[in-house]
């Protein structure tokens, strides 16, 4: 599994997010400032945050960006696989199932699907809350 930076900056966009709740509607530029991400870039990421239905937008002077849930209620695995193509570790495995040929025979496919499920399942496990306090690896 490799996470773009696409995948990483949509992380950081909606810990931006959680961390000013009190902010309201928070425009692109303002985020963009904060976590230093090209704007360009960061309307591409927020256009697929939206679409997975994990942003709010608002028009105007006022406008911007807002978390519908609380950090809570997002799971690290839904904004990855919002913003990135596959988390798959290999490329035969895709979210269709698997793309090989050679599927049928072969004896690594079983190991892979193991480990693309364990590694999505933890990715569900953690929240956006889990990151902005991270009492999760508090020992």
């Amino acid at each position: 599994m490799n996470v773009t930076s696409k995948g990483r900056y949509a992380l950081r966009v909606m810990l931006d997010l959680a961390q000013h709740p009190d902010e309201g509607y928070i425009s692109l530029k303002t985020v963009a400032e904060r976590q230093d991400i090209s704007m360009k870039y960061l309307e591409a990421i927020v256009g697929a945050l939206k679409k997975a239905g994990l942003v709010d937008s608002s028009r105007g002077k006022e406008g911007g960006y807002s978390l519908l849930r609380p950090p809570e209620e997002y799971s690290v695995g839904e904004i990855l696989r919002s913003t990135e193509d596959k988390l798959a570790p290999v490329s035969c495995i895709t979210a269709e199932g698997v793309a090989c040929a050679q599927a049928s025979a072969c004896l690594t496919l079983p190991m892979w699907r193991e480990l693309d499920e364990l590694t999505n399942a933890y990715l569900d496990t953690v929240s956006l809350r889990d990151l902005l306090t991270g009492e999760k690896w508090k020992t």
